[in-house]
């Protein structure tokens, strides 16, 4: 009769906790940009990168850290969350904006919290941010853990607003339709940025529901994850948060095509965890798969069950990668 194995200890995320330190960073070119740091002042440093681009506000991310352990540094990036100026503002300048500006401020607010090396962690453009911080600053990065991993690359955006479409006829009919009849069969991305940048206020924000309204029909099937998360923010959020994301994916983020993909050499010596989920509609499985074998340092853990906005066993990986790190 052979022994009993141990019962499996299922990974919970942490209790709320407020920061014991927060402020505004000036970074330069009229931008403050939010942070804060919570639980172990003298503890393993991390860094939560959130998505969007622009959905900064959202402070879930510290309960997934071990606060005995853990110094958790959560910011928001330019224009978006607590981040000054707000990009709902029309006459906020987006020429300060770019993925060049976050990586500085990443960088900023590393010097100003007197931190050495950190984890990174974050999902979905967090991701492409991450790789693209790690690229140029390996030295500073001790592990990575991303999940639901995208590099922003052309072709990924391009199936998102439009290969998309073959699975969702209806709701991409109407998100194409909502825009001028002239600008249907072009860049759609490109013209709903010059939508959110018209001077009609009541512009904007139909543009911006239309946006969200399609984001949210190509994570409707998740519903082990958060089918709806996109349109769910308050007004001022929701600008910002379309005006970023089309402001970033109407230039390609400014990283030239295929360019984190091809310097993931730079990243040997860094312990790396890939979370993707199988049922990604909106980011298919195959960039995570293509940066795996990239990155000989990193690991690939598919989640069956879980599309982009995750599911319980997404949520236990992530805790057991994030703990896993913490003992190192």
């Amino acid at each position: 009769m052979s022994a009993s194995q141990p019962e499996r200890v299922v990974a919970q995320p942490f209790p709320e906790i407020e920061p014991y330190a927060h402020g505004l960073l000036d970074v330069g070119d009229g931008n403050r940009i939010y942070w804060e740091t919570s639980g172990n002042h003298d503890g393993k440093p991390a860094l939560v990168v959130h998505g969007g681009p622009g959905s900064g506000g959202r402070r879930g991310s510290r309960k997934n850290f071990d606060p005995g352990i853990y110094r958790t540094v959560l910011f928001d990036q330019r224009g978006c969350g607590e981040s000054l100026p707000h990009a709902s503002d029309p006459k906020v300048d987006m020429s300060h904006n770019t993925t060049e500006h976050l990586i500085a401020d990443m960088e900023r607010l590393r010097v100003h919290l007197g931190i050495e090396k950190w984890l990174l962690y974050g999902g979905s453009w967090g991701s492409t941010l991450i790789l693209a911080y790690a690229e140029r600053f390996p030295e500073r990065v001790s592990e990575i853990v991303l999940v639901g991993v995208t590099m922003t690359r052309p072709e990924e955006t391009e199936w998102l607003y439009r290969g998309v479409a073959r699975f969702l006829p209806g709701p991409w009919e109407t998100f194409r339709n909502a825009l001028p009849e002239a600008e249907r069969d072009g860049n759609l991305v490109a013209a709903y940025s010059r939508l959110m940048n018209n001077p009609d206020p009541a512009v904007r924000a139909t543009a911006a529901r239309n946006w969200c309204a399609w984001e949210d029909a190509v994570i409707a099937h998740e519903t082990q994850g958060n089918p709806g998360q996109y349109s769910n923010k308050s007004d001022a959020a929701l600008l910002a948060f379309v005006r970023i994301c089309t402001h970033y994916f109407a230039n390609d983020a400014w990283l030239p095509d295929g360019q984190l993909l091809a310097d993931a050499h730079k990243l040997a010596g860094i312990p790396g965890v890939l979370i993707h989920g199988r049922l990604d509609l909106g980011s298919p499985l195959q960039t995570a798969w293509q940066l795996a074998q990239a990155w000989p340092d990193a690991e690939l853990h598919v989640i069956d069950e879980s599309g982009h906005t995750g599911s319980p066993a997404m949520m236990t990986t992530i805790l057991e990668a994030i703990a896993r790190f913490g003992r190192r």
